[in-house]
């Protein structure tokens, strides 16, 4: 039985077009300008003015210290005499006390010891914290929660200068290089906060690396580690920041040998104690016949050991602000 194709007639009526919707009416509160979320209000003037001068403030306190150090330490000793001290404003240009400073060789012994001491105290560190945080955070391991919760008790007990003192001069580390690492390698608030992150690794990763085969050591040297490259990042410049800086140690273990001081015990020693550089022709501040101011001489080594840390830290800034915002509630 053959069925008749059906025809539209010409005259037949269509379907009638949709009606467009209305337009909403416009309400008097001003549309949102792109870049800012619907409910924030528009800044108003005093609040950007504020935010300006705070800001400006903010800069201005770590910039001016900043001039002024640099500028003392190129500055002439007449400079320095007529500023009354520290220089504000150029007037008169020398590079003597860098010269003097490089040239001495307590300072460049004192700079080669304070990098081999942040180098080797940085790997120490993060070995034994990325290890030790990978342990904790792993719910199989072994008495991980009583080994955290005397980590934590450490935090807030201790046993004081005087038994760390007995304990590393019993082990014979009075003079030695190790005493100025060994005792300040681990810190618990870096190892917690690595803990804290190395949780968050993801459990699909970590089986399917279980099931391809790998062992733990593989899987924090190929899983954990690189999903957790910005906070493993800032904790190591951490230690190698308190490695640089750190003093106190050269004062307990090393008092008495200058050729093993770092670079912070010899801006101690010149600085905050007013004594000159072995061998110098400083005579006093003032004096007329002295070559180098000896604060000029104090600001060229302050500004010696602040290089480095402007150095690194631009390349580590992306690492902050990852780190940060990884841990942020994201919506």
């Amino acid at each position: 039985m053959s069925q008749t194709p059906t025809t539209v007639r010409a005259d037949a009526p269509t379907a009638a077009p949709t009606a467009a919707k209305p337009r909403p009416a416009r309400t008097g509160r001003p549309r949102a300008r792109a870049g800012r979320a619907p409910w924030e209000e528009p800044p108003t003037l005093i609040g950007q003015g504020a935010k300006g001068i705070t800001l400006a403030g903010v800069i201005a306190a770590v910039a001016v210290p900043l001039w002024i150090i640099a500028l003392t330490s190129i500055s002439t000793p007449g400079a320095v005499n007529r500023a009354g001290g520290l220089v504000i404003w150029p007037d008169g240009i020398t590079f003597d006390a860098y010269r003097q400073m490089l040239g001495d060789g307590t300072v460049r012994t004192a700079l080669m010891v304070s990098f081999a001491i942040t180098v080797v105290g940085t790997l120490v560190s993060m070995i034994v914290s990325v290890m030790a945080a990978y342990g904790l955070s792993r719910s199989e391991s072994f008495a991980h929660r009583p080994i955290l919760t005397l980590l934590i008790v450490t935090m807030f007990v201790s046993g004081g200068l005087i038994p760390t003192f007995l304990v590393v001069t019993g082990l014979g580390g009075y003079d030695q290089w190790w005493s100025l690492i060994l005792p300040s390698a681990v810190s618990v608030f870096n190892i917690l906060v690595l803990r804290s992150f190395y949780s968050t690794t993801s459990a699909d990763l970590i089986d399917a690396a279980r099931l391809d085969g790998a062992g733990d050591w593989r899987i924090l040297w190929s899983v954990v580690l690189p999903t957790s490259r910005a906070v493993t990042a800032v904790i190591a410049l951490f230690y190698a920041v308190g490695y640089w800086n750190s003093f106190f140690n050269v004062m307990l273990y090393m008092p008495t040998s200058a050729e093993k001081w770092p670079l912070q015990y010899v801006l101690l020693t010149y600085v905050n104690r007013g004594n000159g550089l072995p061998g110098s022709v400083n005579s006093g501040f003032g004096a007329a016949n002295a070559q180098t101011a000896p604060l000029t001489l104090q600001m060229a080594v302050v500004v010696l050991t602040l290089v480095p840390l402007l150095m690194v830290y631009p390349f580590m800034q992306k690492h902050f602000r990852t780190g940060v915002l990884t841990g942020a509630i994201k919506g």
